[in-house]
């Protein structure tokens, strides 16, 4: 079985909506990391010193590969990534390989199989 890593980066007040759309989806799972800060095309604007930016999560899902397009964009649906700039990103990387997830093999087996 060949994984996939969907990482995205969402507002905080969307994280929880963003991993059961994942969960709902086919993603066994998730780790979420709290308080991560980015800078897009331009950078933010300080007010006294202050960054005026919105706190951003990181959501890790390690997914089977066949399943992970569907999530992907399921993702971007709820987030409205592409039609809210600032909103969040979300992109796949291939993973060559992966251990501790032996317990989720047998249930995204059957789940891929009805799938193709």
């Amino acid at each position: 079985m060949r994984f996939k890593l969907i990482v995205v980066f969402v507002e905080d007040a969307l994280t929880d909506q963003v991993v059961e759309t994942a969960r709902d989806t086919g993603a066994t799972g998730a780790t979420v990391i709290n308080n991560a800060r980015g800078e897009g095309l331009n950078k933010s604007k300080t007010f006294f010193g202050l960054d005026l930016v919105t706190q951003r999560d990181v959501v890790l899902l390690l997914v089977e590969e066949h399943m992970s397009r569907h999530i992907l964009e399921e993702i971007a649906r709820v987030g409205e990534f592409d039609e809210k700039p600032g909103s969040g990103i979300a992109f796949q990387i291939d993973v060559e390989d992966a251990v501790g997830v032996s317990h989720q093999i047998s249930q995204l087996s059957s789940s891929v199989e009805n799938e193709l």
